[in-house]
């Protein structure tokens, strides 16, 4: 059972989202601002924080702030009435996870939070578990059954990453980027040819599927 910690100024706006939660089976604890929320995690352990931003005392950011230079990945969730980019900018500096405005979609908030919670769980964990499938970061292998492949590094790196966002399209400059490093001098070129390798690696494996998305780029599609 996932702990959510709601932390907002708004008497009203904490009881609401309590309940939303409630009824999506997280166990809820409630703080009215930054400080109080520290005080609650001192208290107790917490999965996650939903955080308003503007409140007295210690706000989001600051409250984002404080954890991050602490070094907790604690994932946070900023829930804010301001929708301008620089708001959102703001909050993505201060170290939130993801950013959502007032007036609240409920449905769009917990799709945020289960993707949130996945990421924290596949990053504390580092394995991606896809049926009989084991992806294990620290020893670089794919693995089923008694069959074990121990992957180049940058072959892992690339399945690692299009599998931790299963749907998500992610274009050839992007995984570069990311897996070679944007100071790289490598073309793009080289994500198509481990692209091309991977997928002839794990042929007829039907847990998962890399997919070409014609003009964007590739996602990850889990069959199981």
């Amino acid at each position: 059972m996932f702990h959510i910690l709601v932390v907002d100024d708004d008497k009203n706006t904490r009881l609401y989202l309590q309940a939303v939660l409630e009824g999506a089976g997280y166990t809820v604890t409630v703080a009215k601002d930054g400080e109080d929320a520290l005080d609650a995690m001192d208290r107790e352990h917490v999965d996650l924080v939903v955080l308003d931003v503007m409140m007295p005392r210690m706000d989001g950011y600051e409250f984002t702030r404080t954890l991050r230079e602490t070094e907790n990945n604690l994932p946070i969730l900023m829930v804010s009435a301001k929708q301008l980019p620089v708001d959102k900018h703001k909050g993505f500096a201060v170290g939130t996870d993801d950013y959502i405005t007032k007036p609240i979609d409920e449905e769009e908030m917990l799709f945020r939070i289960k993707a949130l919670l996945r990421r924290a769980k596949i990053a504390n964990e580092r394995r991606i578990v896809i049926g009989d499938v084991v992806l294990d970061y620290d020893s670089l292998t794919v693995a089923r059954g008694g069959e074990v492949h121990e992957l180049p590094q940058k072959e892992f790196l690339l399945l690692y990453k299009l599998l931790s966002y299963p749907g998500k399209i992610f274009t050839r400059i992007q995984l570069m980027d990311e897996i070679w490093g944007t100071e790289s001098e490598t073309g793009w070129e080289t994500v198509t040819v481990h692209i091309g390798r991977l997928r002839k690696r794990f042929e007829g494996w039907n847990e998962f599927e890399i997919e070409s998305v014609r003009g964007l780029g590739y996602k990850a599609v889990k069959r199981v």
